[in-house]
């Protein structure tokens, strides 16, 4: 008769009895204290990235069941949540452990949401005083009208990649209209014209950006071509090649490669002298567009072509500006896997790269961190994974995608979550637990609002 051996966990984390001991052990109610803690953690330290984080019941589960540990921010708020340091949460619990200190558990609410509504106040103040200088200024652009402008605009590049949209997109329209009725008011002088339409530039381009971003790749489309006029009247050539890298862009995430290819080709003539990263931009979006339309020799003509441009990259004006308006090799890194990925190649060269694209986003304090590549990373490596048959690999590659919280499943984060669906749905993948475990989760992933909030 054979020997059943019973597998047991060598050690019971702390962080497992705390939760017993405060009725945390059922993950919606351990989802429920996790929220409260990101938003209590998030207004202490006026993050909004960590104010709105959230995670799957799956992977509290995992925590739980001590089958993986907590990575990157949500170890920060899981050790707000017992006030413990988060290391010895994952060591062993000694006997007779409890419960010491704040815990956030789903009857408590000891954050302090006056807090946050000082906070909501000041910014409301602060955007009245903007107000008030603006109009101050009512019969002439004015230093500080230009200098509230930039700070404006500052702060949606810095933030636009790092936050959800519905954090930059009430300043994000109120200042492109601000611009706009500047320019049509005709009352800057001739010195002030050339910034104020590469403002303009920028900020349609970012709104072109959130609407393509939203599922509306018609408005986005739009915002685009505004953007161009408003480039060419900026005479800068930069920009011309960035709103051109925006519209393969927009093109590529609505399923018309064609287009995308089209639009990277036109964009690289206007880049064909520049020495700034845009150009490396228009060739990688070229390398995509053509992958997706399967043209593999046209495909990785392209990205050769970065590979060679990323060598002779002098950064511009542009590149100083940072965020979505730079192109660093992460970025370049990430695209040139997804170019192997669509052309179906899971070579173990793919894999290794595929890993070193989602290594490269996953410190979220680094300049160039995303959290839109991150999770297009994270989808690759799911794919390469499930090409190789590792359907296990494929879904811990996939957790921190299906963790994101609704209002950052913008269009290119689900389009990349339907891929991995699509590819679990075909093959001997049909067949396998965890793919169809995985491939239902998806199925529900997609928010009914892209990007906003419920």
């Amino acid at each position: 008769m054979p020997v059943i051996v019973e597998r047991r966990t060598p050690m019971t984390w702390l962080l497992t009895v705390l939760s017993e001991q405060n009725g945390l052990s059922h993950p919606d109610d351990f989802r429920i204290a996790f929220r409260r803690a990101a938003k209590a953690l998030g207004d202490e330290l006026d993050d909004p990235q960590i104010r709105y984080l959230d995670v799957h019941k799956k992977t509290i589960s995992r925590w739980l069941k001590e089958q993986v540990r907590p990575q990157n921010l949500p170890r920060l708020v899981v050790a707000r949540m017992f006030d413990r340091n988060i290391d010895e949460l994952l060591s062993e619990a000694r006997p007779g452990a409890s419960s010491s200190g704040r815990v956030l558990t789903p009857e408590r609410d000891d954050f302090g949401p006056e807090l946050f509504d000082m906070r909501g106040a000041a910014q409301m103040a602060a955007r009245r005083s903007m107000e008030f200088a603006l109009s101050k200024e009512a019969g002439e652009v004015g230093e500080t009208t230009m200098g509230l402008l930039q700070d404006q605009l500052k702060r949606i590049i810095n933030n636009y990649h790092r936050l959800p949209l519905s954090s930059v997109l009430h300043d994000l329209v109120s200042t492109q209209d601000e611009v706009f009725r500047l320019l049509e008011g005709k009352r800057a002088r001739p010195t002030q014209l050339k910034e104020l339409n590469v403002m303009a530039t920028l900020l349609t381009w970012f709104m072109a950006k959130a609407s393509s971003d939203m599922g509306d790749p018609d408005s986005a489309m739009m915002q685009a071509r505004t953007a161009g006029l408003c480039a060419k009247d900026a005479e800068h050539s930069g920009l011309i090649a960035l709103v051109d890298g925006l519209k393969s862009l927009i093109a590529y995430w609505s399923d018309k490669p064609a287009d995308a290819l089209h639009y990277a080709r036109h964009g690289a003539v206007a880049a064909s002298n520049l020495r700034g990263t845009v150009a490396v931009w228009l060739s990688s979006l070229e390398s995509r567009a053509a992958a997706l339309m399967g043209d593999a020799e046209a495909a990785r003509k392209a990205s050769l072509l970065a590979i060679r441009q990323r060598e002779r990259v002098v950064p511009d004006d542009l590149d100083a500006l940072g965020g979505l308006l730079t192109f660093p090799e992460a970025k370049q890194l990430y695209y040139g896997v997804e170019t192997e990925v669509l052309l179906r190649n899971g070579t173990a060269v793919t894999t290794f790269q595929a890993e070193e694209a989602v290594r490269a986003f996953s410190d979220a304090s680094t300049d160039h961190w995303a959290f839109g590549d991150q999770a297009g990373a994270e989808c690759n490596l799911a794919l390469v994974r499930l090409y190789a048959g590792d359907f296990d690999g494929a879904a811990d590659a996939m957790r921190p995608v299906l963790d994101l919280q609704p209002l950052m499943r913008n269009r290119g984060i689900v389009v990349s979550a339907r891929r991995v669906r699509h590819a679990l749905g075909t093959g001997g993948t049909r067949d396998a637990v965890v793919a169809r475990d995985l491939r239902d989760e998806i199925e529900a992933y997609e928010p009914h609002r892209l990007a906003l909030p419920r």
